[in-house]
């Protein structure tokens, strides 16, 4: 695990996130889940869009903001690109500098609260937060201006004509297959989600998660104000991401952007 050196003063973590716990108490375990089975398939299907817009991986910079364990981090690196991942989750990145990178690419690790980035401004080509690593998981567990402020960040450290790809909860999914463990506060477009995560041992802890959801033109908009152009948005589901235009029949919406 690595710290940045090229905007050195700026805080690596601010304050502790609730995730923190449930990192400490998985560990690798996360990379056990069936949603993290569809990591090919969807930085695959991102580089494929990345490279139609900006040409070869091989050589940029990318930074996975809320990389978890390191596994898009990792698969993007095995395409050429060097990688930076960051998360707030200690336990999450000592699990991700022990993945090889089977490919001509690096990858580095920081440590850092995505709100308050540690890297020089317009020093990366692309950013991609998916699968709710740190866009749409608010540190508080009530409706703030994380994602807004996280949104900003990404638009400072990201090169002028370079892009963001991000996942996002769909307001309308969830709503629509509202589960009996989940509770939505509309008014905050908020999910809270009671269930069980499990150490590598198999031992459970009862967990509560939060994640906030969006529409289609909420994206547009705090992507807009950031100074980042939508220039395609998707409903997808992991791991089996398709260019299908947004509906009411996809868990995630797929947004890219590019910085003004």
């Amino acid at each position: 695990m690595t710290d940045p050196t090229d905007a050195p003063g700026l805080p690596v973590v601010t304050r502790a996130h609730w995730f923190e716990d449930l990192a400490d108490h998985m560990g690798p375990t996360y990379l056990r889940y069936a949603f993290t089975r569809g990591t090919a398939q969807e930085v695959g299907f991102i580089a494929g869009e990345l490279e139609a817009r900006l040409g070869p991986l091989a050589g940029l910079r990318i930074v996975d903001l809320g990389c978890g364990p390191g596994r898009h981090a990792s698969a993007f690196a095995s395409l050429g690109a060097q990688v930076v991942g960051v998360d707030i989750a200690r336990r999450f990145l000592e699990v991700a500098a022990t993945t090889p990178v089977d490919g001509p690419g690096q990858t580095c690790w920081v440590r850092s609260d995505a709100r308050h980035l540690p890297l020089a401004s317009e020093s990366c080509d692309v950013i991609v937060s998916l699968c709710q690593g740190a866009f749409g998981v608010p540190p508080l567990g009530a409706g703030d201006r994380s994602d807004a402020e996280i949104v900003s960040e990404a638009a400072r450290i990201l090169r002028r004509g370079g892009l963001v790809a991000l996942t996002a909860f769909s307001a309308y999914f969830q709503v629509r297959f509202l589960e009996e463990s989940d509770t939505f506060d509309a008014g905050l477009g908020l999910n809270h989600e009671r269930t069980v995560v499990h150490d590598p041992e198999g031992r459970p802890l009862p967990a509560e998660l939060w994640t906030s959801c969006y529409t289609p033109r909420e994206l547009r908009l705090l992507l807009g104000n950031a100074g980042l152009d939508v220039e395609a948005l998707w409903s997808v589901t992991p791991g089996a991401y398709e260019p299908n235009p947004p509906d009411l029949d996809h868990p995630e919406f797929l947004v890219i952007a590019r910085r003004r």
